[in-house]
């Protein structure tokens, strides 16, 4: 049946559901783990890497996680190729707003900004939607620290904790679980080990299939200027797992 309706974005079925919107989500359904974590202190964003290799200088090849700007950092699940597209246009709506206003841009008019691009691909005939979904991490000085999940529809909306990919059911299981309020930036940081640990079916994990940033301001400062994007080396990641017991051993 959906055959009938599944040829252009614009078609509806007669349940009112848009066939291109709910493949391209299925698409993320079998991407990499990538989870947001909202601290006191902080966001956590974490993600599992696909393309892994020995050749690869891993502190250099961020496949999952990318800064838009000063204040914000994003991580992706799906067709990395769109997400590169998506997180160019933000960059860019990002710095003409920095140009204009001297400041930085606020962290959900920014995922709004971005969002409105994406639902405007499910109304044109002839487009598709971006495969890809996005966990945003965002500090501003109206609501301070922000965690957002956006998927190819353009809907979006704020957490305290999130996941989007592969086994985004166990994970969302668990973060409900696990997560408190008033976790630190590094009591977020072991829950998203723990959690990536279970996506991806095993206790013994390496810093070479693993990406992990964090979102915090300066010591004592509270302007959104003062805002520090980390994305953890591999020796920083692999002492977060070693701290975890979940480090792979020598010898395994």
């Amino acid at each position: 049946m959906s055959r009938r309706y599944d040829a252009r974005t614009t078609t509806f079925s007669p349940e009112g559901r848009l066939y291109q919107v709910e493949y391209a989500m299925e698409a993320i359904s079998h991407a990499g783990t990538v989870i947001g974590i909202l601290a006191t202190d902080g966001v956590v964003i974490a993600a599992e890497k696909k393309v892994t290799s020995k050749l690869l200088e891993q502190d250099r090849s961020h496949e999952k996680i990318f800064p838009l700007s000063g204040n914000m950092v994003a991580g992706v699940a799906g067709m990395t190729a769109d997400a590169n597209s998506l997180v160019n246009y933000a960059r860019n709506a990002a710095q003409k707003y920095l140009l204009e206003f001297n400041e930085d841009m606020p962290a959900e008019q920014l995922v709004r900004r971005l969002c409105d691009l994406k639902q405007g691909y499910t109304q044109y005939g002839g487009l598709r939607p971006f495969g890809v979904a996005l966990i945003y991490a965002g500090y501003d000085t109206h609501h301070g620290f922000q965690l957002y999940h956006s998927d190819p529809s353009g809907n979006y909306s704020g957490w305290k904790a999130t996941c989007a990919g592969a086994n985004n059911g166990t994970a969302t299981s668990l973060l409900k679980q696990e997560y408190k309020d008033g976790m630190t930036v590094d009591e977020a940081l072991g829950l998203a080990a723990r959690v990536l640990s279970k996506t991806l079916d095993t206790t013994a994990m390496d810093s070479d299939r693993l990406e992990f940033a964090t979102l915090r301001l300066a010591d004592g400062a509270t302007d959104a200027s003062a805002a520090r994007i980390h994305l953890m080396t591999s020796a920083e990641i692999d002492k977060l797992l070693t701290a975890h017991e979940l480090a792979r051993r020598e010898d395994s």
